[in-house]
């Protein structure tokens, strides 16, 4: 079935519970980035955190991230949103564009898309070459081991909706005037290649999940589970990375 195939929440919980839940793992996660910030706790600087995000259309991404940047001081994360690259961009090779929003020692950066439209977009859309997608897994995998080397905490999910939902949610979005300029012409035309992108989705999570950048499939058909589960997870990560470190408050 792949890694798509699995992309189930593991548990049912009631509306209540899941924002309970959230409100916690969001006192958790405030705590540990002043921790990594060096605010309190041993008041060391601690290691950068990205947390990058990519998934379907309508996924949940912008409410995952809403809610996982939403106790945070916005002076201590910084959010950047990566559409298609410029003119100017294409000029250069196709990660330069990253490296000024990553996040340095204490930093935290949120990355709505990223990288990976290399072998996602730009390989189905054909705006890459054959040789272009097919060598960037390796470039994209040693970019990765560069920064992790260095001390990075890199969290990447893969926001998963099924066919139906992402329908459900597209006319939604359609009926909605506050909510019309979410959907996209582009939109449409991604769902008829609906099969095409799963399987360059499919070989993106095979050949670019490694030990300390491991992929997080997060079903999102539950939107209440999918934000939980994001922020829970980063906690979880965030706190395995500082005990080891000797930093954790």
């Amino acid at each position: 079935m792949g890694h798509l195939g699995n992309a189930k929440p593991p548990v049912e919980m009631s509306k209540k519970q899941a924002e309970a839940r959230l409100a916690a793992a969001q006192q958790r996660l405030l705590r540990l980035r002043l921790t990594l910030g060096g605010q309190i706790g041993e008041k060391k600087i601690g290691p950068p955190l990205c947390v990058l995000f990519e998934g379907w259309d309508a996924s949940g991404k912008g409410g995952a991230i809403k809610r996982l940047v939403a106790p945070l001081d916005p002076r201590h994360v910084r959010v950047a949103q990566f559409a298609a690259p410029t003119y100017d961009e294409k000029r250069h090779h196709f990660l330069q564009r990253f490296w000024n929003v990553l996040p340095g020692a204490g930093g935290m950066a949120v990355l709505d898309r990223s990288w990976y439209g290399r072998v996602l977009v730009e390989r189905v859309e054909g705006f890459a070459t054959d040789a272009q997608w097919k060598r960037a897994y390796e470039e994209i995998n040693e970019f990765e081991r560069t920064l992790t080397a260095e001390g990075m905490i890199l969290i990447k999910f893969w926001m998963h909706v099924s066919d139906e939902e992402q329908l459900r949610r597209f006319h939604s979005r359609a009926a909605d005037p506050l909510r019309t300029w979410k959907l996209t012409d582009e939109d449409w035309r991604n769902r008829e290649k609906r099969d095409q992108y799963r399987a360059a989705i499919e070989e993106m999570l095979a050949r670019t999940d490694q030990p300390r950048a491991r992929w997080r499939v997060i079903p999102g058909d539950d939107k209440g589970y999918a934000r939980l589960a994001v922020v829970e997870e980063v906690c979880q990560v965030v706190e395995k990375k500082l005990a080891k470190l000797g930093l954790l408050a």
